[in-house]
């Protein structure tokens, strides 16, 4: 196990009106959806060429999710910009551990100040396809990403 803090990406979101429910609340899966473009998009901040390419190099097909734990604080709604932010809290040998908080920008008050939306926390590997065809198959941490990310 080898705690290192990683950059810090945020991924912008706008809430549209098809996001939300008859209520006008964000339904939940869709938090889900953007934190999996927000854990694409911190690789590609960082400078992991997108996921086509490290086949060709490494084998890497992408970072499929293994476990996942969210905790929601408040709702957001159509209209509100949410900042998905996304760091790396733990590499593993074959796993690591990528930690959202999702924010969103009070329009209504000055400076910076966020609301906290959401926190979530999930374990992803490095996949590469299995020799056979069948499946996927988790590697060993890439060193260049991992160098890249840090």
């Amino acid at each position: 196990m080898n705690i290192i803090m990683s950059k810090t990406i945020t991924y912008l979101q706008r809430v549209e009106f098809g996001d939300c429910d008859p209520a006008g609340i964000v339904w939940f899966p869709n938090f889900f959806r953007w934190i999996d473009a927000a854990s694409r998009h911190f690789f590609i901040e960082c400078g992991v060429p997108p996921w086509h390419e490290t086949e060709k190099t490494t084998g890497v097909i992408g970072t499929p999710l293994v476990d996942t734990h969210a905790r929601f604080v408040k709702t957001a709604s159509y209209g509100d910009v949410l900042h998905v932010r996304v760091h790396v809290a733990e590499w593993r040998d074959k796993s690591f551990v990528q930690r959202y908080r999702i924010e969103r920008v009070n329009p209504d008050k000055t400076g910076d100040e966020m609301t906290l939306i959401m926190e979530c926390e999930e374990v992803r590997i490095f996949a590469a396809r299995r020799e056979d065809g069948a499946g996927i198959r988790a590697l060993p941490i890439p060193a260049e990403i991992r160098a890249l990310c840090s």
